[in-house]
């Protein structure tokens, strides 16, 4: 027999009449005519090349193939009901789902802990992976189901791929609390407003991050569109050495703003605005093949409403 030339529609059938034991409640619970029934139990017979019921003096008795088939055939049914009418339901506080997404290192020390806290409050049995993933490849990886969404300044322009806007950042500069612009006295420094022209970045020694994951190289683009990556004296991979850095030597550290006003809180750092600094978008990034899944639908509201802001 060629599993292939088997119309699964008629495995309802077999099933119910072995539930039922009897071609009329079948049709009943079937809601078919009991010609229909039969006519779908000869085409059976005809597959398998067995009787698979015979009568007896208490209704239909199942032959040994279908003893052996209509069980594994019920319990698949039984599953495929389960997931389809749970397709709808996802109860955080039970559901032990796992999500994977990606983030830059700063995304997750930006994001990662109230996103824990809340899960651990809401989602106590839920679990999450943050996957490096470069911002490039973002949109296979989604794709692919290596991840379900991602968090960054990302837009992608892949077909499939969803977004939605979290909040538009802009850069400013961090710096030791005695650092001022060349040429400027330190008291006269802290009398000016805490802009920097074109002018101070020009004579400053910069320092910036360059990370790989979900976030693309925006402080090195923003300093070649004003023809100064000259200034960059030092390049670092994570976000976390910046500070320790601007606090112990001369240089500026370019940094999004979200950042530095969380820095403020643990260091003694001055910052300074930009004066043509860009501003850039932060994005969640997902599938539109997740775009209804309840489980993905509530990971989604809960990041839009921990980090999506009016401008």
């Amino acid at each position: 027999m060629n599993f292939r030339q088997l119309d699964l529609n008629l495995l309802r059938v077999l099933a119910t009449i072995h539930r039922t034991r009897s071609v009329t409640a079948a049709s009943k619970a079937l809601s078919l005519s009991q010609p229909a029934t039969s006519n779908a139990l000869a085409r059976l017979r005809h597959f398998f090349d067995d009787e698979l019921f015979v009568r007896s003096p208490t209704g239909l008795k199942a032959t040994r193939l279908c003893e052996r088939v209509a069980p594994a055939v019920l319990a698949q049914l039984q599953a495929l009901e389960i997931a389809v009418a749970g397709h709808d339901a996802f109860d955080p506080a039970t559901s032990p789902m796992r999500w994977q997404m990606s983030m830059s290192d700063l995304g997750e020390m930006m994001f990662l802990p109230p996103l824990a806290a809340a899960l651990r409050r809401q989602a106590p049995h839920a679990h999450l992976s943050n996957i490096s993933v470069g911002a490039a490849d973002v949109a296979a990886a989604l794709d692919n189901r290596e991840i379900d969404c991602a968090i960054g300044i990302l837009q992608p322009r892949h077909r499939g791929i969803r977004t939605d806007l979290l909040f538009r950042e802009r850069y400013v500069a961090i710096a030791s609390p005695s650092w001022r612009p060349a040429g400027v006295k330190l008291a006269a420094a802290r009398r000016r407003s805490r802009v920097l022209t074109r002018g101070d970045l020009a004579q400053a020694a910069l320092v910036v991050s360059s990370p790989t994951a979900t976030f693309h190289s925006g402080v090195e683009e923003m300093l070649a569109r004003m023809k100064m990556s000259d200034r960059i004296v030092m390049r670092v991979r994570h976000f976390g050495a910046l500070p320790e850095i601007a606090l112990t030597t001369d240089m500026l550290a370019i940094v999004p703003d979200m950042y530095a006003r969380s820095l403020q809180q643990r260091h003694d750092l001055s910052t300074w605005e930009l004066a043509d600094a860009p501003a850039y978008e932060v994005r969640l990034v997902w599938h539109a093949s997740t775009e209804k899944d309840p489980a993905h639908r509530w990971m989604r509201e809960l990041v839009h409403a921990l980090f999506a802001r009016a401008d």
